[in-house]
């Protein structure tokens, strides 16, 4: 391939990424004068990491669809950051000037420091240009921090007292921790001299719990779409806390936080403190993620760093997208989140095809949705499970390994009830495919679901291609339902291709319409309540 082929060659049509270089975690997403601005961490030298020297890469949209560059908002360029510009958010104080509060790599110890920048001229729609103040670092590092872990501030929040509150990720003598700074006028911070807002101690005595890019936020009524400012503080509204850790899982829990004593109080306090036991954001390849509050639309949106999985970033120049911006809100429980592809998404809808309704698929076949000829596609079915009879009884010892049960019960392994689901970025032969499907299970005298995403046949490339299994067991009565969802963002690289594939015999009630995007996929079982991402690199 020449130049400009390597270049292309396995990118997102859909999927935000920049032109070139390398890019990781969201940062400071926000709504702003008719505008959706996006900042991410951004290598404007290479397509690795490099040497840590990151910018603040920065684009706009009026539609969270297409999207401009604008230049870099953030450059290591002041002592307080010359050896990196890291991760953090943007908030918009009151008379309407964006700030953003980052981490900064400093010029002496490369110390992890905290940083504010404003927008030199809020009325730019675009806010081309930002300026930071020679008081920075607005938060050094603590005394008691170690490790150089303190990084990512939150978005900041005001409190009941009129005071702005922002949470940073510390390792607080080898306790992975959320600190809490107070301050008056967003230039002067002081600590929280409470406990912090979360804290936990080492995994399994494997080091320290390191944490990244924590997010807290308020959401409206369980069950309601609407979305809430990071500020709002009405009377029993819920807060989701986020938490990324270091084996690259986002985690999150429902809660009830006091603004009083800066603390938070789990809806399921019997998940511990280790965020690893919390309940799952997506349960595939996706990190870092970031959410704002959308004024113009009254939703929380998300968005999250997809990695690549093939190691061939520096060949093709450029590495790492985004996930396509999801919506999110409560489910009726109050416990768990519900995620879904932003509506702006149907303003690439060019066709629809699919198949019948009540189509039936036999046990072993396949089932082909003709006439796909775009390379991106959305993918929604409904799959009808009438009978659970024959559904095979859970070992119990998977019940926390719902990833290695996918990985030893694939796509290709007969079941009880299922395998059945879809087959994505298939070859025509099918030698390569992605395979996203479900299983029953009987456990006691209930059901269980499994939603897999199947990666060991994605790709027939001899080396450097991760191919894994994801898993999860879905909250769901398919007993009482007798039907399962799934919504798949796929990519295509190779047509034709074949979709609805399944070992035991299955009627597909409803295949709404198909689109199709490159080297990933995100599946969205159950209405949104479990979710997947996962990059392949087929030939």
């Amino acid at each position: 391939m020449n130049g400009a082929e390597k270049l292309n060659h396995g990118r997102t049509a859909y999927h935000f990424q920049p032109a070139k270089y390398w890019q990781n975690d969201p940062n400071g997403p926000m709504y702003h004068n008719g505008m959706y601005h996006f900042f991410y961490q951004y290598n404007p030298r290479g397509p690795t990491w490099g040497d840590g020297k990151l910018s603040w890469g920065h684009s706009v949209s009026g539609d969270l669809v297409n999207w401009a560059d604008v230049g870099n908002a953030l450059d290591p360029t002041s002592p307080f950051d010359v050896n990196g510009c890291w991760s953090g958010s943007a908030t918009v104080l009151p008379g309407g000037r964006p700030a953003i509060l980052y981490t900064g790599m400093d010029d002496a110890d490369k110390a992890q420091v905290q940083n504010v920048a404003f927008a030199k001229n809020p009325s730019d729609p675009l806010l081309r240009e930002w300026e930071k103040p020679s008081c920075n670092p607005v938060i050094p590092m603590p005394a008691d921090v170690t490790g150089n872990n303190f990084r990512d501030p939150t978005e900041a929040w005001r409190g009941r007292d009129g005071l702005w509150r922002v949470a940073v990720a510390a390792e607080v003598r080898g306790v992975g921790s959320l600190l809490v700074y107070r301050s008056a006028d967003f230039l002067h911070w002081e600590r929280n001299a409470g406990a912090p807002l979360h804290a936990a101690s080492s995994r399994d005595g494997d080091g320290p719990a390191v944490l990244e890019c924590p997010d807290l936020f308020p959401m409206a009524a369980p069950g309601a779409m609407e979305g809430l400012d990071v500020s709002a503080s009405r009377a029993g509204v819920l807060h989701v806390l986020k938490l990324s850790d270091f084996a690259k899982e986002d985690h999150y829990m429902v809660g009830r936080y006091d603004d009083e004593e800066d603390t938070f109080k789990p809806a399921e306090p019997e998940r511990g403190g280790d965020c690893a036991n919390w309940r799952r954001l997506d349960h595939g390849h996706l990190y870092a993620s970031k959410s704002f509050y959308d004024a113009r639309k009254k939703r929380r949106v998300l968005w999250a760093w997809v990695d690549e999985t093939d190691g061939g970033g520096e060949g093709r120049g450029w590495a790492g997208i985004q996930a396509f911006p999801r919506a999110m809100w409560l489910d009726t429980d109050g416990k768990r989140l519900v995620q879904w592809p932003v509506e702006e998404i149907e303003t690439l809808r060019r066709k629809r095809v699919g198949l019948q309704w009540a189509t039936e698929v036999d046990a072993g076949g396949t089932k082909e949705i003709a006439g796909i000829v775009s390379l991106q596609a959305d993918v929604q079915a409904v799959f009808e499970v009438p009978n659970l009879e024959d559904a095979e009884t859970l070992d119990p010892k998977w019940l926390q390994d719902p990833k290695g049960l996918c990985a030893e019960k694939g796509a290709s392994v007969p079941g009880g009830v299922g395998p059945f689901g879809l087959l994505v970025m298939a070859s025509g032969d099918l030698r390569e495919h992605t395979s996203i499907f479900f299983r029953v299970f009987k456990h006691l005298d209930t059901y269980k679901v499994l939603m897999c995403t199947d990666l060991t046949k994605s790709s027939t490339k001899a080396e450097g291609v991760k191919i894994p299994s994801y898993g999860a067991f879905l909250d769901v009565d398919v007993e009482k339902d007798k039907s399962l969802s799934l919504r798949t963002l796929v990519s295509l690289v190779h047509l034709p291709w074949k979709t609805g594939t399944c070992i035991w015999p299955i009627s597909l009630t409803h295949v709404v319409y198909t689109q199709i995007d490159h080297t990933v996929v995100e599946s969205f079982g159950d209405g949104g309540r479990t979710c997947m991402t996962a990059r392949m690199y087929p030939e």
